[in-house]
């Protein structure tokens, strides 16, 4: 045998290597870093800051109360330094390096400057005052501690009032938790995972099929024995590669017909088996199908899914089946809202909307059967009793079927009155009385009672009813109508103080303004006696002594203006009856039945009137007028010597009496009151009244004498200087008018008239200098005066100075830029293009002047919008219905483009107006042959006056 091998033996290592030298440390990295330099810069690297660099965001805790580092620390100064000894051993180098002691307490004032007194001493006396000031802040803060803690307090309450947790909120409901059993905790259904996170979304695309699609699956359905011809000339064995697909449109039109059929399919009523389409109405429902877009179809399927949800986790929550069953409905699946009402139904049993509708979706053969099994279900629902009357046809079904009702519902006021309507007078008497037995505190049923019986059973009935409800005045005002319909008018009053004590000894307030109400809604019912009985009665409750004329004529003018006349009438008689002198009361009370009333009740009131008040003018005046305007001459002679009689010395009735014969063509009768008034004392209107009467008459030397007498008592008084003058003038005098009117403005220098007058007469007879003189004095005399101006504009205008006519009315309306006379003449200088500017400038500078208005309204007239013309004509007629130029213009529209109502009506509002002022106006209506010519006469003259193409030629002079 081999000896074996010797192990052999381990080769040594080599030594390793030694270890290499560690690179020497450059310079840059120990030495100080050059200023502003930042690492990384250069090559973009710039620094960041983390959180971990400037810590956690959470707030700094307090600072330590200032008591309490006063206690740990009392030898601290406060901007003084330190007291020695207490360094804290820091380097003095670093500080000084730095420019100040990191350890120094932050001085509120300096901030960390030490300042001046840094390296002074720290001795007891700075020790004492420290600990002074340190007390002081100890009791200010101690003061104000409660009620910073209040204040603290009061706003976290308030936040978590505002801001509950959710714990908070749900602890009554958790509170409730605890008294659920075991079996009703079972109950809670599932609610089950509808999120969206474990669904995985689908997308859905539509798109219409290609045509090529839909030919070639029809090619590969049809089954063809012959070659093509194209493919005979190929031999059959390839396929020509012009060969290309036709579209089939046979197939569209099937599939047309195909939808037709499901649609026609879905209006049928699967219950029945019979369709509900109309067949001759069909085309026009399909017009007015609503087409239902995608996003309508997307919206539907999502409301679906929403309220399958609510209907599965509350089943009995009856108003998701009746949003189910909608939103089935107007998706057009009738069927399914039926089921699903159906469903709402069988779960909800106990509630009438659900069966309402299903009622309402159900086909007209099984609305009866549906609501009949709500009423077994509900037997005590009146919608139910009402709904289930309101299918039937006839009127008996319906009257049994409410009976039916009531059976199960005695208390029910609306089953009573649907059934008491559909019956005739005398089971309507029968059905009341056993209604009033059921429902004995529903007045209406009382009051139908009572309408429906005798006079004596009627009175029986209310009796009762105010038994059972002594509270309600209804049945009170109806007793006393009751009283006045069968002639009982001392009833009437009578039963509404009773009515009242009673309501009081029941502790009803009494309401005036209610019971002002029911007094108009008994005059609309026609019981004028009632109505004065409320207001008799009602009208003085809650109202002071002091303020009782002032609230009864306020309450009277409200149901003026609501059209309560008799209630307004009644409310003055009952004031009347309070304030027998006051003659403010009888003026309405008059109106009232000047407006309203006859004249019988107009005469009969006046003379209670004087008789209560006889030294009231006004009044005696008023009863006159109204005699001799229903043309009773000799019975206004006996009031107005009546009148005299009890004021004898009245200058108002003797002007009255004058103007009574003057008007009435009794000359001589006028002079005579005239002459006796003159002797005792008459004032300057006598005097002027006597001077027209004999202008009329044509007495020119008396007329003169008149004047002269009443101008040496009365030199003050303008309108004799006029007639003065306006006399000399007619006559042909020029030098004595002009004579006269200078006389007259030294004693009445501020009359207008007068130098208009003055001007005209100089302007006719020395020319335009002289009357140019003469306006420019009166201005002087009288600044901001419109009259004058517009005078001095006109005569400029005459004598064709149109650059200064413009210069005068750029100087008046500086000095009186809200005249609207100047405004108005403003407007009708402008040539046509400027007009609508300066009319915007007049409407702002003067909204509510007639002048203006009419002007404008005759640009409109002009523009031939008749519309706008007419409102402002009308508007201005308004503001100023005492100027009859305005109502001359206004005719004279309704003449060109008005119809003959319009016409009357300017007419008539024209003489109830009696206009007394205007330019043209007063020219016409002065003159002595107008002198007694009616309203209307004077409005037609002043129609005639205007000129036709004054209007159109005004407002074209300037273009």
């Amino acid at each position: 045998m081999a000896a074996p091998n010797p192990t052999p033996t381990p080769t040594p290592l080599p030594p390793p290597p030694p270890a290499a030298p560690r690179p020497a440390r450059y310079d840059f990295l120990n030495s100080k870093p050059p200023p502003n330099y930042v690492a990384g810069l250069g090559r973009g690297a710039t620094g960041f800051t983390t959180r971990s660099d400037i810590g956690p965001a959470r707030a700094a805790p307090d600072l330590p109360d200032r008591s309490a580092s006063a206690a740990a620390a009392p030898a601290v100064g406060r901007g003084r330094g330190k007291p020695p000894g207490e360094d804290d051993g820091d380097d003095d180098g670093g500080d000084e390096e730095k420019g100040y002691d990191e350890n120094q307490k932050f001085d509120e004032f300096e901030g960390n400057d030490a300042g001046l007194f840094s390296n002074a001493d720290y001795d007891d006396d700075d020790r004492e005052a420290d600990a002074v000031w340190e007390s002081i802040d100890q009791r200010m803060d101690s003061r104000r501690k409660d009620r910073r803690e209040a204040r603290l307090k009061q706003e976290i309450e308030k936040y978590r009032a505002s801001n509950p947790k959710i714990t908070e909120q749900f602890a009554d409901l958790k509170r409730k938790l605890a008294d659920l059993s075991a079996q009703e905790w079972e109950s809670i259904p599932e609610i089950g995972d509808y999120s969206l996170r474990n669904k995985k979304k689908r997308f859905e695309s539509f798109v219409p099929v290609p045509d090529t699609l839909l030919e070639k699956a029809r090619q590969e359905q049809e089954h063809v024995t012959a070659l093509d011809p194209k493919s005979r000339a190929a031999g059959g064995t390839e396929t020509p590669w012009a060969q290309t697909p036709v579209t089939d449109l046979t197939a569209v039109g099937e599939g047309r017909g195909t939808v037709l059929s499901l649609k026609l399919d879905r209006l049928s009523d699967s219950v029945s088996g019979l369709t509900v389409v109309d067949p001759k109405g069909y085309l026009t429902d399909l017009k007015s199908m609503k087409i239902t877009s995608d996003a309508e179809i997307s919206d539907i399927k999502k409301a679906r899914l929403l309220l399958k949800s609510v209907t599965q986790t509350n089943p009995k929550h009856p108003p998701g089946w009746i949003a189910a069953a909608r939103l089935e409905e107007i998706a057009g699946k009738l069927q399914a809202a039926r089921e699903l009402i159906q469903r709402g139904c069988e779960e909800c049993p106990k509630n009438e909307d659900v069966w309402l509708e299903a009622c309402r979706l159900a086909s007209p053969d099984e609305a009866k059967a549906v609501i009949a099994r709500g009423v077994m279900s509900i037997p005590n629902s009146v919608k139910l009793w009402l709904q289930a009357a309101k299918l039937e046809t006839s009127d008996l079904n319906k009257s049994r079927v409410l009976r039916k009702g009531l059976e199960h519902i005695p208390d029910s006021v609306r089953l009573w009155k649907a059934v008491v309507e559909l019956a005739n007078e005398e089971d309507a008497r029968l059905l009341l009385h056993r209604a009033v037995e059921c429902c004995p505190l529903h007045v209406e049923l009382w009051l139908a009672l009572a309408r429906l019986e005798t006079y004596d059973q009627a009175r029986k009935v209310l009796n009762k009813a105010r038994e059972k409800l002594p509270k309600e005045p209804t049945i009170w005002i109806t007793a006393a109508k009751l009283e006045e319909a069968n002639g009982n008018t001392q009833s009437v009053s009578k039963v509404i103080e009773r009515c009242i004590r009673s309501l009081q000894r029941e502790g009803m307030e009494i309401d005036r303004e209610a019971w002002l109400k029911e007094a108009e809604a008994a005059e609309r019912a026609g019981s004028v006696l009632t109505c004065q009985a409320i207001v008799k009665n009602t009208i003085g409750v809650g109202v002071d002594d002091e303020d009782r004329k002032r609230t009864w004529v306020a309450d009277a003018e409200e149901c003026k203006k609501r059209g309560s006349i008799e209630t307004a009438r009644a409310i003055y008689a009952h004031a009347l009856t309070v304030f027998l002198t006051k003659k403010s009361i009888w003026l309405k009370a008059a109106q009232l039945e000047k407006s309203h009333g006859t004249r019988e009740s107009l005469d009969a009131l006046l003379k209670k009137a004087v008789n209560y008040n006889p030294r009231a003018e006004v009044l005696w005046l008023m009863a006159a007028k109204e005699k001799w305007l229903a043309g009773d001459v000799p019975a206004a002679r006996a009031i107005l010597q009546e009148a005299y009689a009890a004021i004898p010395n009245s200058e108002e009735i003797w002007l009255a009496a004058f103007k009574l014969e003057f008007e009435n063509n009794e000359p001589e009768r006028a002079r005579m009151l005239l002459a006796k008034a003159r002797e005792r004392g008459g004032t300057e209107r006598v005097w002027m009244k006597s001077a027209i009467v004999e202008r009329e008459l044509g007495n020119v030397s008396e007329e003169r004498r008149l004047l002269e007498e009443g101008l040496k008592l009365f030199p003050s008084f303008f309108k004799l200087w006029l007639m003065l003058g306006q006399m000399e003038d007619r006559l042909g005098h020029g030098a004595k008018a002009k004579e006269v009117y200078e006389n007259g403005l030294k004693h009445c220098p501020s009359c207008i008239p007068l130098w208009l007058s003055l001007a005209s007469l100089e302007e006719r007879i020395s020319g335009l200098s002289k009357s140019r003189a003469v306006l420019t004095m009166a201005r002087k005399k009288n600044p901001a005066t419109p009259e004058l101006w517009r005078a001095a504009i006109r005569a400029e205008l005459r004598h064709g100075n149109k650059k200064e006519a413009d210069s005068l009315l750029a100087k008046a309306l500086q000095e009186c830029p809200t005249s609207g006379i100047l405004w108005s003449a403003a407007i009708e200088m402008a040539s046509r293009p400027q007009r609508k500017g300066k009319s915007s400038d007049a409407i702002k500078r003067c909204d509510h002047d007639p002048h203006v208005i009419a002007t404008v309204s005759k640009l409109f007239w002009i523009d031939r919008k008749v519309g706008t013309a007419r409102n402002w004509l009308n508007r201005a007629v308004t503001l100023a219905p005492d100027i009859g130029d305005f109502w001359a213009l206004y005719y004279k529209f309704e003449l060109q483009h008005g119809t003959p109502d319009t016409q009357k009506d300017v007419l008539k509002r024209c003489v109830a107006a009696e206009p007394k002022h205007g330019e043209k106006w007063q020219a016409i209506s002065k003159a002595v042959e107008n002198s007694h010519q009616p309203v209307e006469a004077l409005l037609k003259k002043a129609v005639v006056a205007l000129d036709a193409d004054e209007i159109l030629n005004a407002a074209g002079a300037g273009a």
